[in-house]
């Protein structure tokens, strides 16, 4: 069954690459969706997929690439998309 999961990670997650390495473990992973940093400092990250996938991206994304230091990874599994997504991308920053 396919879900939508929105996830968080909060500490130095920014400047170190975390989102490109983020697109592509989640290609690698066969999710859809896509990620952007925010003004607070995290990364936002919506992917959607089987649950064993989305499983395997939070648990990269509890450590990141190199150079990153992740306090913090929230998910929120009620998630509700708007319509299937299509791929997996980097976002603009808002």
């Amino acid at each position: 069954m396919t879900a939508t999961w929105q996830i968080v990670v909060h500490g130095r997650v920014q400047g170190v690459g975390y989102r490109a390495a983020c697109v592509v473990e989640a290609r690698r992973i066969g999710l859809n969706g896509w990620v952007r940093n925010r003004r607070d400092g995290t990364v936002e990250v919506v992917a959607q997929g089987e649950a064993a996938q989305l499983l395997a991206l939070c648990d990269w994304m509890r450590h990141g690439p190199p150079g990153a230091q992740v306090s913090s990874c929230i998910v929120d599994k009620t998630w509700v998309a708007e319509s299937p997504l299509k791929g997996f991308e980097q976002r603009t920053s808002i």
